[in-house]
């Protein structure tokens, strides 16, 4: 996933399925940014809109975090021994 421009989100914004259904946005948005996934060779918003939800949850919550937050680094603990850990999502963003 590359990071957003201006331009992707104000698009996203006039693209007809989005006019109809609001929350279509993410998708839409989604598939201008997410640059690979897996062995997909062309990622539209018929992929991004066929994920299982959990998985566009996680690539949602992905995009707040490195459009909003500025950092692909996210905290999170070890459910077994509890040690706080930072883990990197991607410092490579779009390569």
């Amino acid at each position: 996933m590359r990071l957003a421009t201006a331009r992707d989100e104000l698009t996203s914004l006039s693209d007809v399925r989005v006019r109809q259904n609001p929350a279509y946005i993410s998708v839409v948005l989604l598939s201008k940014i997410i640059t690979r996934l897996g062995t997909v060779e062309e990622i539209d918003p018929e992929v991004v809109g066929g994920l299982y939800a959990v998985d566009l949850a996680f690539l949602q919550k992905f995009y707040e975090k490195i459009n909003v937050d500025g950092t692909p680094i996210a905290s999170t603990t070890c459910p077994n021994c509890q040690h706080a850990f930072d883990v990197d999502m991607g410092s490579r963003l779009g390569g």
